[in-house]
């Protein structure tokens, strides 16, 4: 992430937006909620950027030369996006007692919310904020530092925490426990764990539930020849390869009961005896395990040792779902779009219903789904502009407005609001937080005479919407 820098008051540093301090480039927003420009269509392989808004009351949103946030006066901003599909006055964010909300200011292209074309909307937690082809989301706090050397990289405030912890604990020898949906990067995070522990042995990797419960015990200490037929020579197990390194025990909750018992001995003890061996091996291993499952209420069900359970949580981390961090999807997209397409990534953009779908999928199975989605969009692109014909059809069905084929609900409003106030353009403007101006743009645009709408029936004039 790159904060511009204004220096004697001129701008460095375009690339991305951030809000301009004038004391240089900001490390860390403050506390408090941060609009994200999560996704931008035009540039997909281009990173997310954050703009505070800590003792901010509105923000004004509109096309501009350059991407750049200017602090005003008032408590307000100006967000000016290099958008050319945006208009000069777009819509503006204002803050509520709880929460915010955002207004169309009159823009030819409209503001959408979650894919439905607004006047004005307060936003809810999840909401995604639609102006041209830049896509926005409001969060109570983000955290766009370094991680200290992790591969992952997050906005979300919490999981960045968590990571920065784990980066301290990887350097000590506390047996680490990771919990999560399938397809959140705990393997990811286990190999980082051992990049920054510094541990002179190898990583070694055992899927507990890939391996059949007759064959466990000898991948895990390994076998001497003719210890069960089948075994032709001597073999190594998992637990002596990973001496003076990192033992991976991904699944452990699909681990036998009578191979738990087993490997709390080989951890309580520091050494391992290869099945059909006598000798026994000493060993110094770190193990990081990781499941998906309830391994607490797998203990309380009898289906887990207890003991075990205490060996292998010394820390413990939960990784968010993908659907909890939807801030961090545009990161995600440019990483794994230069990941599919490489040097091609910088020209690949995405039709805005694209980038819209994106951002409204639950992403159940997290981001190897969301990896998967893109590595196939990008081998059905003949051209550089993602469309929605290049995604899963459920996943595409995400971008169709929720309005389609329903009444026209700003034009409904405008009627509501005009009778509502008898004409009155002043007191409609303020209910769609605009100037009078731009009501007046927004009743030549929908075809409303507030006049002649006044002296028809409400019943003639519901017009179908």
């Amino acid at each position: 992430m790159r904060y511009t820098r204004r220096v004697n008051g001129k701008v460095e540093d375009e690339a991305t937006i951030s809000l301009e301090d004038e004391g240089g480039i900001r490390r860390r927003p403050p506390a408090g909620p941060s609009l994200v420009l999560a996704l931008a269509a035009s540039a997909p392989s281009e990173p997310p950027a954050c703009i505070s808004l800590a003792n901010v009351d509105k923000v004004r949103l509109g096309r501009g030369p350059r991407y750049r946030v200017v602090r005003g006066e008032s408590r307000e901003l100006t967000v000016e996006l290099a958008d050319p599909s945006t208009s000069s006055s777009h819509a503006r964010l204002v803050r509520l007692e709880r929460g915010w909300a955002i207004a169309d200011d009159g823009s030819k292209n409209g503001t959408l919310v979650n894919g439905r074309r607004v006047l004005r909307a307060e936003l809810g937690p999840d909401d995604v904020i639609e102006l041209g082809t830049s896509f926005f989301v409001v969060r109570p706090e983000v955290d766009d530092t370094d991680l200290d050397g992790l591969p992952l990289r997050t906005l979300h405030a919490g999981f960045a925490d968590d990571l920065r912890l784990l980066a301290r604990i990887a350097r000590a020898r506390v047996p680490i426990l990771l919990l999560g949906e399938t397809g959140t990067g705990k393997e990811l995070l286990a190999r980082a764990t051992h990049e920054l522990s510094r541990r002179p042995g190898p990583f070694v990797a055992v899927n507990c539930g890939a391996i059949p419960a007759t064959l466990i015990e000898s991948e895990l200490f390994g076998a001497r020849k003719g210890a069960f037929t089948g075994a032709s020579a001597d073999r190594i197990g998992a637990v002596a390869a990973a001496h003076d390194g990192t033992l991976f025990l991904d699944e452990i909750a699909e681990l036998p009961e009578p191979s738990q018992a087993a490997l709390l001995r080989v951890l309580q003890d520091g050494e391992v005896v290869a099945l059909g061996g006598t000798r026994p091996i000493r060993v110094d291993v770190r193990v990081v395990a990781a499941t998906h499952q309830d391994l607490r209420e797998r203990v309380a069900a009898g289906r887990f040792r207890n003991d075990l359970y205490a060996r292998v949580r010394g820390h413990v981390l939960t990784l968010p779902p993908l659907r909890k961090r939807r801030e961090d999807l545009g990161l995600l997209c440019a990483e794994l779009l230069r990941r599919a397409a490489g040097k091609r990534a910088a020209d690949i953009t995405m039709a805005p219903a694209v980038a819209r779908a994106i951002l409204r999928h639950d992403w159940p199975h997290n981001v190897r789904e969301l990896e998967h989605v893109l590595a196939r969009a990008i081998a059905l692109l003949d051209g550089d502009k993602l469309q929605l014909a290049h995604l899963p059809e459920d996943i595409a069905a995400l971008a169709l407005p929720g309005s389609r084929g329903k009444p026209n609900h700003d034009r409904t409003r405008l009627l509501q609001l005009v009778r509502r106030h008898t004409g009155n353009l002043s007191a409609v403007a303020r209910d769609l937080m605009t100037s009078r101006a731009q009501v007046h743009r927004l009743l030549r645009r929908q075809g409303i005479d507030p006049a002649q709408l006044l002296a028809t029936p409400a019943r003639e004039s519901s017009d179908g919407a």
